[in-house]
């Protein structure tokens, strides 16, 4: 059984995660904001660690933390981060550095303090939670975007420099999960761009995701993102990439992608730049 860290577990897929690994008989220490929120993590025997992203004496304490108390960590799950929606132009660059801290640099950081535990054993696995958003971009939301093709550039030149150590590092590509994270998007747009000169198009959004809200719009489970994360943590040789999700209503494979998400995988590494510009902009005009 592994010794594991889970940031960002006090909801969504990070909780599903954490649960997921407790369930399979690991040692599982989840890190989160919201030390309350992972009262069920440590009901099933987990620990609950508090921890802020933006702060790196809370990064160095929980890696110490569970080395010191387990003497080894086999496994981080940089799961904790941060959406933010709005013109690229309205966006103030202070809101887009903190979105980087989030979601690029404390799981840079964290892994920093992981590796040279993981490289004294000679093994270790590096899993960094990404999104279909880490190849594909869309209006209004750049600057996440962005942190998420960083992470994934990220990804894999450490996956190389790792590797000799007997280290992996895996990207998870979620689809659209049924969690709280986008839940501000429709708040976001208008304080950041309703009153400019992109406010149609962020009035235009903002309904949609408001509608999709109401509806409850399709969206996988965040509990089969978390049966991936413990099939790529567990395999011998993992995929160094998993897209999650469902398809509609028709399960394909527990790796199929997220709803939707492998058509537009599919267009945008297929379609040319503007044609695909187009398809992603058309309901927005």
């Amino acid at each position: 059984m592994k010794v594991i860290l889970v940031t960002g577990a006090s909801s969504g897929i990070g909780k599903a995660t954490a649960l997921e690994l407790l369930r399979a008989g690991h040692t599982v220490y989840g890190a989160a904001r919201r030390v309350p929120a992972m009262d069920d993590l440590r009901d099933a025997g987990g620990h609950a660690l508090p921890m802020d992203a933006r702060e790196p004496a809370d990064l160095e304490r929980v890696v110490r933390t569970a080395v010191e108390e387990q003497g080894r960590l086999d496994v981080l799950i940089n799961n904790a981060g941060t959406v933010l929606h709005g013109a690229a132009e309205d966006v103030p660059l202070a809101r887009a550095r903190d979105l980087f801290e989030v979601n690029l640099f404390a799981p840079a950081r964290l892994t920093q303090l992981a590796l040279p535990h993981m490289r004294a054993r000679g093994s270790g696995t590096i899993v960094n939670v990404s999104s279909i958003g880490g190849e594909i971009s869309l209006p209004l939301g750049c600057w996440y975007y962005a942190s998420k093709h960083a992470l994934e550039a990220y990804s894999d030149s450490l996956r190389m420099e790792v590797e000799p150590f007997g280290i992996d590092v895996v990207i998870i590509q979620p689809g659209i999960i049924r969690t709280d994270f986008e839940d501000h998007t429709a708040q976001d747009l208008r304080e950041i761009s309703g009153s400019t000169a992109y406010g149609p198009m962020a009035e235009k959004m903002a309904q949609q995701a408001e509608a999709q809200s109401t509806a409850g719009a399709p969206a996988s489970d965040p509990g089969l993102v978390a049966a991936t994360i413990r099939d790529a943590i567990e395999a011998d040789k993992p995929l160094t990439r998993y897209a999650v999700g469902w398809l509609a209503d028709k399960p394909l494979t527990r790796y199929a992608v997220g709803w939707l998400a492998d058509k537009l995988l599919d267009l945008d590494r297929t379609l040319p730049d503007r044609d695909f510009d187009a398809l992603a902009t058309k309901s927005l005009r």
